[in-house]
């Protein structure tokens, strides 16, 4: 695998005819990877930086396959005393079925099946994030995904994503054939790391989207938490 460039090879998850019980074991699986792996970490320090002195935000992501982000998020929130509302968005209504199973977010979390970019809100959410959903885009339609996530926040949004790296992608494989029975996992695990981003790259398509109030920082292990916020 040339790491130098991105790979454009679709993931099994970006197919059409999933089964719903390997859809359930990505999701169980993805939640594992980021309760372990310091994904759900990520997605808190980002949202925290979003969210500063407010004691009750609205929060959408894109992308939200089983919601165990948008778990991670409404527990932190509740331990604030901070009341939060969610929205999770997804095109698979298998992702949807799933997530809607979490009894932890019945009650906070609006769900919606559809292409993130076909929402339209009647009230903008304060933040939009999406994690490990960027990569499964072009350039091109990440730019259109930038500019909706800034047009449709109030706030600001973040993402939390892979870093294209030569020591992820081939230590994912004996870790994913260790603790994983999903046969898409075992498959898209590095063949996600190949389809994210290098730093440089990340720069290029924020200035492409003209977007200019944006941090971008390294984080542990080999992913980017990018942060922008309205002028």
């Amino acid at each position: 695998m040339n790491l130098k460039q991105r790979s454009y090879q679709k993931e099994l998850l970006d197919d059409d005819d999933i089964s719903f019980d390997d859809i359930k074991r990505n999701m169980l699986e993805l939640e594992f990877i980021n309760t372990w792996l310091g994904g759900h970490n990520i997605t808190l320090k980002g949202f925290k930086q979003l969210l500063g002195d407010k004691k009750q935000i609205t929060i959408c992501e894109a992308g939200c396959g089983g919601g165990d982000n948008l778990s991670a998020i409404v527990n932190w929130c509740r331990a604030k005393n901070i009341d939060v509302k969610c929205i999770g968005i997804d095109i698979k209504k298998e992702c949807i079925e799933f997530a809607k199973s979490n009894t932890f977010l019945q009650g906070t979390t609006e769900w919606i099946t559809s292409d993130y970019k076909n929402t339209e809100f009647k009230t903008k959410p304060d933040i939009i994030f999406s994690s490990l959903f960027c990569h499964h885009f072009t350039e091109e339609e990440l730019i259109q995904q930038l500019q909706w996530m800034h047009v449709n926040s109030s706030v600001g949004f973040f993402i939390n994503d892979l870093q294209r790296h030569w020591l992820a992608y081939y230590s994912i494989k004996p870790l994913t054939s260790v603790f994983s029975s999903s046969r898409l996992v075992k498959n898209d695990a590095p063949l996600s790391v190949a389809r994210g981003f290098k730093k440089k790259e990340w720069v290029e398509l924020l200035e492409r989207s003209s977007l200019k109030s944006c941090h971008i920082s390294w984080q542990w292990a080999f992913r980017y938490l990018i942060t922008c916020t309205h002028d």
